[in-house]
C-alpha cells in the first residue's frame, strides 16, 4: 500500500471519529434532536404533522444556485444525493448503494447506485448526477457553490470555472446507470462528507431542460428524490409545505405526512404561535431566550456558525471605499464589545468569536482543536480601536466618516445592528453608521454587486474541515465579495490545499497562519460571535435533528408522539 493512500485513508478515519465525538457528551436537555432509545420507541400518534416557523423566504430550491440556510435545509429534506447525514452528523450512503471502491492513490471513487426513483416514477439514475455537478460547474449556469465546492476537489472544476476547459471535461462520469465515477485533483480527505452537501445533489437533465428557466422557480417545477415534496410554494411565499413522498426508497422511515411551514421573522410573534399550540418550535434570542431559560421544553443547541463583519474595499468592486484603509478596519474590528452583545442582545448561550473558525469543530489525531493553534485573535478594545481609527481618518485626509451597515430585517437582525451601530459610533468619534436592513435575498444581492460598505454576515461550515472558513476569503473565492485579495493568503490556502494535503501538522500551520492574516494582520473582517441556538420545543416533537455542518436540519426521522 503506498504511504498517500495510508494516509488517505487514516484522515478519512478521524474524520469520520470527529464526526461521531462532536455529538456525543450531554443530557438530552442539552441536544436538539431529542434522540434517546426511550423517545424512538414511543408510540406514533395517528395524525403526523409538525408545524415550523423559518426565518426567512426560499431565495431558490436550485441546487446549483442555493447559497443559503433556508435553501440549504429544504433542498436537505426534498432531495438526496449519494450520501445523507445520519442522526449523529455522519455522512452515510444514501442514493449510494454502499461505501464506494478507492483506488490506490485515493483519487477515484466508484459508486453504485441503490434502486431510487423521482417523484415522477422514473429511475435516478448517474447520470443525474454528471449533468448536475457539471451544470453546476458551468460558469453559464452562474453557481457560486459549484466552483466554491467543486474547485481544487473534483479534477478540471477550476480549469471549468475559469472557463479555461468545458464543463463535459468535469472528473465525473455515468459509467452506466447504476455506476457514477468520480476522479478528483487530488486526495481528499473529508470528500465523503462533501457528498452530503446540497450542491452535489442529482437533477434530471430531460425535466430540468424542459422547464427551461422556469425550473426549480416554483414547487410544481421541481423533482423530488428525497423523504419529502414541496408543496404550495409559489418561488416568492411566506409558507410552504412539506409531504412525504411515497417514491422515496426509504419512505418506510419517514414518519411524518407533513410539515406547515411559515415564515416568521419576529422572536414575538414566534413565541406566541408556539404558546397558543399554532407552532410546535419557536427559536429564542434577548429577553426571550432569558425568559424561557428554564423552561422544561427549552432545548440548546451549540453550534460552529461564526459571525462576522465583512469590510467591503470596493463598492460595486471597483470604486475603493473607506474600508480599503488597514487602520480603520482595525479600528472597527476592535471597537465594540462582544461580551456584551452575547449576553445581553443574543443571550441565547452564543459566545464572543475573536477568530474564524470555531472552537469544538476539527480536531486532529492526538484530539487537539484547531483552535488552540492561534487561540483568540482581535479582542474588543476601545483604547487600540481609538488610536487606529485616528491614524485612519489621518490617512484619508478627513476628520470623520459616514458608514453604511448592511444587515437583515429580522427582529433579532435589527437589535444587534443597533448595538454595532451604538457601539461603534461610541468608541470611534466621527463616525455615523446609517443601517440598511432588507430582506435576506435582498442582502444576498446587494452582497453579489459588493453594493454595501459594512455587511454584518455569518458562515456555517459546510464539512468538517477548516477549510470550509479559510477558503472564503481567497482573492477568487466566490464568497469573498468584499474587494480583499492577498498573495499571501492565496499562497497559505494553495499550500494547505495541495503542497501539504498529506502532511496534516503543515496544513494545520498554513490553515491558521491564514486565518491570522486575514483576521489579525489584514482585518478583512472581523468576527463577532459563534453562535448557539435556544428554542421552545413541544415534547412530543421527537427526533428533529439539527446538524453542525452542512444543511441546519433533517426532518426524515422526526415524528410526533404525545400530543393526542
Amino acid at each position: 500500500m503506498k504511504k498517500s493512500k495510508l494516509v488517505w485513508l487514516l484522515s478519512l478515519v478521524l474524520v469520520l471519529s470527529v464526526f461521531l465525538a462532536a455529538c456525543g457528551g450531554g443530557d438530552d436537555k442539552d441536544k436538539d434532536n431529542n434522540n434517546s432509545s426511550e423517545d424512538s420507541s414511543s408510540k406514533l400518534d395517528a395524525k403526523q404533522e409538525l408545524n415550523l416557523n423559518e426565518s426567512a423566504e426560499i431565495p431558490t430550491a436550485d441546487s446549483a444556485l442555493a447559497t443559503d440556510t433556508v435553501g440549504f435545509t429544504v433542498l436537505n429534506n426534498i432531495s438526496e444525493g449519494l450520501y445523507r447525514l445520519n442522526k449523529d452528523n455522519v455522512a452515510e450512503p444514501a442514493i449510494a448503494a454502499e461505501e464506494p471502491k478507492v483506488n490506490e492513490d485515493g483519487t477515484v471513487y466508484t459508486f453504485k447506485l441503490r434502486d431510487a426513483k423521482w417523484s415522477d416514477g422514473s429511475q435516478v439514475t448517474a447520470n443525474d448526477f454528471e449533468f448536475a455537478w457539471k451544470r453546476a460547474i458551468d460558469p453559464k449556469t452562474g453557481s457560486e457553490y459549484g466552483p466554491y465546492m467543486m474547485n481544487g476537489v473534483l479534477k478540471n472544476a477550476e480549469k471549468i470555472s475559469t472557463g479555461k476547459a468545458k464543463p463535459d471535461t468535469l472528473g465525473v462520469k455515468a459509467v452506466d446507470d447504476k455506476t457514477l465515477e468520480v476522479t478528483l485533483e487530488k486526495p481528499i480527505p473529508y470528500f465523503l462528507s462533501l457528498m452530503a452537501f446540497p450542491t452535489f445533489l442529482p437533477a434530471k437533465e430531460e425535466f430540468v431542460k424542459e422547464k427551461g428557466k422556469q425550473y426549480a422557480k416554483s414547487s410544481d417545477n421541481l423533482l423530488y428524490n428525497g423523504p419529502f415534496t414541496l408543496n404550495n410554494w409559489d418561488g416568492t411565499g411566506l409558507k410552504w409545505t412539506y409531504k412525504k413522498n411515497e417514491n422515496y426508497w426509504d419512505k418506510d422511515n419517514v414518519k411524518l405526512d407533513t410539515i406547515n411551514v411559515d415564515v416568521v421573522k419576529e422572536t414575538s410573534t414566534a413565541v406566541n404561535l408556539y404558546n397558543s399550540g399554532e407552532k410546535d418550535r419557536a427559536g429564542l434570542d434577548g429577553d426571550f431566550a432569558a425568559q424561557y431559560a428554564n423552561d422544561k421544553n427549552l432545548v440548546k443547541f451549540e453550534e460552529a456558525t461564526v459571525f462576522y463583519l465583512k469590510f467591503n474595499q470596493k463598492r460595486n468592486g471597483k470604486t475603493n471605499t473607506p474600508l480599503a484603509n488597514l487602520n480603520i478596519r482595525k479600528a472597527l474590528s476592535q471597537a465594540f464589545n462582544k461580551e456584551e452583545l452575547t449576553t445581553t442582545v443574543l443571550a441565547n448561550g452564543s459566545e464572543p468569536a475573536n477568530y474564524l473558525v470555531p472552537k469544538n469543530f476539527t480536531f486532529d489525531e492526538n484530539k487537539k482543536d484547531f483552535r488552540d493553534i492561534n487561540g483568540d485573535l482581535t479582542k474588543f478594545d476601545a483604547t487600540a480601536a481609538k488610536d487606529a481609527w485616528e491614524k485612519g481618518l489621518k490617512e484619508l485626509g478627513v476628520k470623520k466618516l459616514t458608514l453604511e451597515f448592511l444587515g437583515d430585517d429580522t427582529d433579532l437582525a435589527k437589535k444587534m445592528d443597533e448595538y454595532m451601530k451604538n457601539q461603534l459610533e461610541k468608541n470611534l468619534p466621527g463616525l455615523t453608521i446609517k443601517l440598511k436592513e432588507v430582506p435576506f435575498q435582498n442582502r444576498i444581492d446587494l452582497d453579489t454587486n459588493q453594493d454595501y460598505d459594512i455587511q454584518f454576515a455569518g458562515w456555517g461550515p459546510d464539512y468538517q474541515d477548516p477549510l470550509t472558513f479559510i477558503s472564503l476569503w481567497t482573492s477568487d473565492s466566490p464568497q469573498n465579495k468584499m474587494g480583499y485579495a492577498s498573495d499571501e493568503y492565496d499562497k497559505l490556502v494553495k499550500e494547505a490545499s495541495t503542497t501539504y494535503a498529506n502532511d496534516p501538522e503543515k496544513r494545520w500551520q498554513a490553515l491558521a497562519d491564514a486565518e491570522k492574516l486575514v483576521v489579525e494582520k489584514d482585518a478583512a473582517i472581523a468576527p463577532v460571535y459563534q453562535r448557539a441556538r435556544v428554542s421552545l420545543q413541544q415534547p412530543y416533537v421527537k427526533d428533529l435533528v439539527q446538524h453542525n455542518f452542512g444543511p441546519d436540519f433533517s426532518y426524515k426521522w422526526a415524528y410526533i408522539s404525545g400530543k393526542e
